[in-house]
């Protein structure tokens, strides 16, 4: 058997508050006829990046709402991760380099778990490049197609990543274990592409909880209390970006833009906070060199998870930030966009992937291009915080309409409908 993910219990209820009184009733009026399904989510870790974190409050939301929800996570040795991470570059357009030991490799490992894992599920979803040939080689084992037989589970790979200019190497190789499954889950239709063949490609974005640690609500006096701690002068402005220390997160870029804004703004810092998970075996590569890029400037704060910063002093930068930044070059969806904007603050984020269904530029933020436009927004919300502010409410807004745990979980129920 995989490994088990506990999670913590979590009541609709709750969320009534924050989403909206007619949005539960939606959720409970949409579960009915899936009473007591069974549905399994399976990943490649627990922690670190965004869909650990979507995972740990959509499977307690199922479990409430009356599904029989629950979480896996497959095993896999460095040299499988090395390789995913290769993946999941190429998927988003990289030019790497693989070999034949390399898709061998991925296989083993995919075998390996697919050998351990139960069909005793009506739902069985596979996130992302890692466990993606597990649904074929379950089939294989059991000598059945997808779907084929009335209480069989039905697969769906959920992919959050831009797949629309692919490489075309690792996109040929993935391609038929991808066309084994009943259904595809994408952030945007287009980021699936064209010539995937499967019966049914949904569109869903991905969502924060607002009721998290990260997310909750929390007073101005906490979040200076917390930040000054961890040795930024709350005194000053700050700029910050969130996300893992990855090249499509152009944490190098960020400094530059950085870099420009203060020579207009002196005296503002930088943060600049990330986790490192252990299926991202490049995040402490970039890591270092984005503190080589630093080089040793007081004003850059560089924070990761082994520095004890977790999702409480992630919720306590996005709100004490008079801006925050999420310079993706690449971008699946951003998180770290709805976050900030969560909170009221103002982002300025690249015009990439997901990140642009979150910002409407120039009502809650900014789309740019380059490092120079980076620092000329981020300048501008700097030297006027009345309209910051104002971008920041809009934000708040938006991301109550369209992109909490609710709504995600309102997305699966009606997919789960099309596919029983």
């Amino acid at each position: 058997m995989l490994q088990e993910v506990p999670v913590k219990e979590k009541r609709l209820k709750d969320y009534a508050a924050v989403a909206g009184e007619d949005v539960v009733d939606e959720i409970l009026q949409s579960v009915r006829p899936l009473k007591g399904a069974r549905v399994l989510h399976v990943n490649a870790t627990a922690f670190g990046g965004g869909v650990a974190e979507l995972l740990a409050t959509l499977v307690p939301l199922m479990r409430d709402a009356g599904l029989d929800a629950h979480w896996q996570v497959i095993e896999g040795a460095p040299e499988f991760f090395q390789v995913t991470k290769a993946f999941h570059n190429g998927l988003q357009g990289m030019d790497v380099s693989l070999t034949q030991r390399d898709f061998d490799t991925f296989l083993h490992y995919n075998r390996l778990n697919a050998e351990r894992l139960s069909t005793d599920w009506d739902f069985i979803i596979l996130h992302d490049p890692q466990p993606a040939a597990m649904a074929r080689l379950v089939q294989e084992r059991e000598q059945r197609p997808a779907g084929a037989a009335a209480g069989k589970p039905r697969w769906i790979w959920r992919c959050h990543i831009d797949l629309s200019s692919p490489n075309p190497v690792v996109r040929d190789f993935l391609r038929p274990w991808l066309e084994a499954y009943d259904a595809g889950i994408f952030t945007l239709r287009r980021y699936a592409g064209t010539g995937l063949q499967l019966p049914i490609i949904a569109e869903i974005p991905p969502s924060i909880d607002p009721l998290s640690p990260k997310n909750a609500a929390m007073s101005e006096e906490e979040a200076r209390g917390i930040v000054g701690r961890l040795g930024v002068d709350t005194g000053r402005p700050l700029i910050t970006q969130v996300s893992r220390f990855d090249p499509w997160k152009d944490p190098l870029g960020v400094i530059d833009a950085f870099r420009l804004v203060r020579e207009r703004v002196p005296g503002v810092q930088l943060a600049m906070v990330g986790s490192l998970a252990h299926d991202d075996p490049e995040g402490q590569l970039y890591y270092d060199k984005t503190k080589d890029h630093a080089g040793g400037d007081p004003d850059i704060h560089l924070y990761t998870n082994l520095d004890g910063v977790a999702d409480r002093e992630v919720n306590a930068f996005q709100r004490v930030s008079q801006v925050i930044l999420q310079k993706s070059l690449r971008e699946g969806f951003g998180l770290t966009v709805s976050e900030a904007l969560w909170k009221g603050t103002p982002v300025v984020g690249g015009n990439a992937g997901g990140i642009p269904i979150q910002i409407d530029d120039g009502v809650c933020g900014y789309l740019v291009e380059s490092v120079q436009e980076a620092a000329e927004r981020a300048t501008y919300l700097l030297q006027h915080p009345g309209e910051a502010a104002e971008m920041g409410r809009a934000g708040q807004e938006k991301v109550r309409r369209r992109f909490l745990s609710t709504r995600n979980l309102l997305d699966y129920l009606h997919l789960f409908q099309r596919l029983a």
